[in-house]
């Protein structure tokens, strides 16, 4: 390790990680920061004219703490560094998201140029470079080195987008500022160009890595609400307007599974879900904000909507819906679920009656609660399932399942769950299959087990 070159090069590497102007934050994750420490460990030693065994031991330390960090993430050091500058947020990326490559500000893709060819010289730096380095600075055998890509969806949609391949073969990234500014653009920044699926939580948007998996072809039954509900969301991708939706009706007839079907569909072409629990309502205009200048196109969903009276959650949902002073963004709508068609609880007592304490306009103030569904643009009912509907999901769903059962056995089965459960909806038809394919399951590996040469032998 005292040899110049490497000296030379650790320290070269330090100054680029220093003087990031746009970037720093790609450096202040754990892979980074974990990399950087053993940068400095490995310069210690090799401008120390004596290197003792604990600063081996420090060295070591510091390699396992990169080497696990990368597996932790399950990506080598180039993949992961090339997604952090991808999904990073910084001037330079909020800019581009909003106005594009165009008339980007001569100081931004200065900072932009000098910042790119800094991270260039870090994903030049392989994981074999660095174990080398680290092996000689101890006097130690080849150590191990992490490479492995372990699969992940938003990975593999990101190296899938033209940016990526313009990186990974680019001899200068100082000449991608604009193809970056373009990609900032059509695909957004952090968290909402990183997950589909988001939930508000304490304040901030915060990624699901792994939404419900449902998607539109396993529903059946509902046919006009489910395509009505389709084809809003086909004009909010296009760029039309699209109303905001109430879906109501019983329980259990698959209102909620209809939503999360739809970011399955359309999440490729760039729809994403925020769901907003009834008690966090309150936050609408701020997740409305932090969403309006976003490429993609955002459902926000509330599940189960009801309110209690004056309740403040009405009064900021009534503004989304409704409007105000600002403008309401092109790119988002709100769908709710619902079991009641008047969402906000009436009671006899609400009934205009002659008394002093009465409310001069109580009429007023009544129709008021009964028209806040209006305000949703479309409304879409989802009647109880009768038996011929439960029993037409039922079968779709044993089909799709490929559940081997006679369809005179099935029925009987189906109508003598629907009757001991939960009644006949498109729950409990899945709560049916999903228990008789398990039982089915059983069956088998019970009689794989108790037949074992037969089983060996492919014979059933």
């Amino acid at each position: 390790m005292t040899q110049v070159a490497p000296l030379l090069a650790l320290q070269q590497l330090q100054r680029q990680a220093a003087g990031l102007l746009l970037y720093p934050a790609v450096l202040n994750a754990e892979p980074a920061i974990a990399l950087l420490d053993l940068l400095d460990q490995l310069n210690q030693m090799a401008i120390a004219p004596v290197v003792a065994a604990t600063d081996h031991q420090a060295c070591l330390r510091a390699y396992g703490r990169w080497f696990q960090a990368l597996a932790a993430q399950g990506q080598s050091w180039q993949t992961w560094l090339l997604s952090q500058i991808l999904w990073d947020v910084n001037p330079l990326t909020t800019w581009a998201q909003r106005h594009g490559p165009t008339d980007l500000p001569p100081s931004l893709v200065a900072a932009a140029q000098q910042d790119l060819r800094s991270l260039q010289a870090f994903f030049a730096l392989s994981g074999y470079q660095v174990a080398q380095w680290v092996a000689a600075a101890v006097e130690a055998d080849p150590i191990p080195v992490w490479t492995t890509d372990e699969p992940a969806p938003a990975l593999d949609w990101l190296r899938s987008r033209p940016i990526w391949q313009h990186l990974l073969h680019s001899p200068d990234w100082s000449t991608q500022v604009f193809s970056l500014a373009e990609h900032y653009q059509c695909y957004g920044t952090g968290n909402l160009a990183q997950y589909r699926a988001f939930r508000w939580q304490q304040g901030a948007l915060v990624g699901i890595p792994h939404p419900d998996p449902i998607q539109l072809a396993e529903l059946t039954g509902y046919e006009l609400p489910r395509q009505a509900l389709i084809q809003n969301t086909e004009a909010l991708l296009a760029g039309y307007p699209a109303l905001h939706t109430l879906l109501y009706g019983s329980r259990g007839s698959g209102k909620s599974s209809l939503v999360k079907a739809l970011l399955n569909e359309y999440g490729d072409r760039g729809l994403r879900l925020v769901e907003v629990p009834k008690a966090d309502l309150g936050h609408l205009p701020a997740i409305v904000d932090r969403l309006r200048d976003a490429p993609q196109r955002f459902i926000i969903f509330v599940d189960d909507l009801s309110f209690e009276e004056d309740d403040d959650a009405f009064k900021s949902l009534k503004v989304v819906l409704e409007g105000g002073v600002t403008a309401r963004p092109a790119n988002l709508v709100v769908y709710a679920t619902s079991n009641r068609r008047h969402l906000i609880r009436e009671f006899h007592s609400d009934r205009p009656r002659p008394s002093d304490a009465d409310e001069i306009h109580a009429w007023d103030t009544l129709q008021e609660k009964l028209s806040f569904s209006d305000r949703f643009g479309l409304t879409l009912t989802f009647e109880p399932a009768d038996q011929p509907t439960y029993l037409a999901i039922v079968q779709h769903l044993a089909q799709q399942a490929q559940v081997e059962l006679s369809p005179q056995a099935l029925e009987s089965r189906a109508l003598q769950w629907a009757t001991r459960h939960n009644g006949r909806s498109g729950r409990t038809a899945r709560q049916f299959v999903d228990a008789l394919r398990a039982e089915l399951a059983l069956a088998q590996s019970a009689s794989q087990q108790s037949h074992p040469l037969q089983s060996h032998r492919g014979i059933s």
